[in-house]
């Protein structure tokens, strides 16, 4: 493989479930959505193959990720494996088990805020309310100590407006992205690579639902493997992986990309 193309970081997309349906939704995750078919089983097979293939951080993303029944299992497997554990969610329902779990050494959560208007903000989202809920328990993660990131996903003055919102409940990690026409936000039309930041598949990858790998959870439409078909340390050490690697090496730019940890980038679910 070139230098450089090792995959560290992988975020597994364990659900197409969300109490939300946002109306850029990479996935098209909505409260109709389903788990697929990784089974926990499947996932814990993938943690401990990525582990012993050196990834050290793993992303637990959706759709909600704590939707799945598993979600918290997978969190404790994956801590037992001395991984770093981000869980990328909506932050509108956290039960007490969950903050618990937040609050656990190697464990960070991000979550996503559109605006500081919580009219706009719920007419996004589909549900009313969200903004409400999102934002209390954005401000009870800063003052229970959880490790948090916010990725703001817009621009302008709304952005700002955002970001200063966040900084007023004491988010000190905050990133600001671009609208991506994939998924949902493209509108029925085929998802471009133009759309991308150029840094996928570089130290990072995704699974969604059904097993399949891509080199970013927003570039699903790209298919490397699939582990149920494919040990999943074959895949991201393969040859396919390698040339889509070297490929995206190649672009320009991708500043505009939010960095998640030091895993899978464009986020803003």
């Amino acid at each position: 493989m070139p230098a450089g193309t090792r995959i560290r970081s992988l975020a597994l997309e364990l659900t197409g479930r969300c109490q939300l349906s946002c109306a850029h939704c990479y996935a098209e995750s909505s409260p109709r959505g389903g788990h697929g078919s990784m089974t926990g089983e499947d996932w814990r097979r993938v943690l401990d193959a990525a582990a012993g293939t050196g990834v050290a951080a793993v992303q637990f993303i959706g759709g909600e990720p704590t939707l799945h029944p598993e979600c918290a299992s997978l969190v404790e497997h994956a801590l037992a494996k001395d991984m770093r554990v981000e869980v990328f969610t909506n932050l509108v329902q956290v039960s007490r088990s969950w903050w618990s779990r937040y609050q656990r050494p190697g464990v960070s959560v991000a979550t996503s805020y559109y605006t500081a208007d919580s009219a706009t903000h719920d007419a996004f989202t589909g549900l009313r309310g969200s903004h409400a809920r999102t934002r209390a328990n954005i401000a009870r993660a800063v003052r229970a100590g959880v490790r948090i990131r916010v990725a703001v996903v817009g621009s302008g003055a709304v952005a700002d407006q955002a970001c200063a919102d966040l900084a007023a409940l004491g988010v000190e990690k905050v990133t600001v992205g671009r609208f991506r026409k994939i998924g949902r936000g493209s509108r029925g039309n085929h998802p471009s690579a133009a759309e991308l930041c150029g840094r996928c598949a570089q130290e990072s990858a995704a699974i969604d639902p059904l097993g399949n790998v891509s080199p970013c959870v927003m570039a699903r439409w790209i298919r490397i493997g699939n582990v149920h078909r494919e040990p999943v340390e074959s895949i991201l050490a393969g040859p396919r992986m390698a040339a889509i690697s070297a490929g995206f090496a190649k672009r320009i730019g991708g500043s505009d990309c939010p960095p998640v940890q030091s895993g899978p980038q464009c986020q803003g679910d």
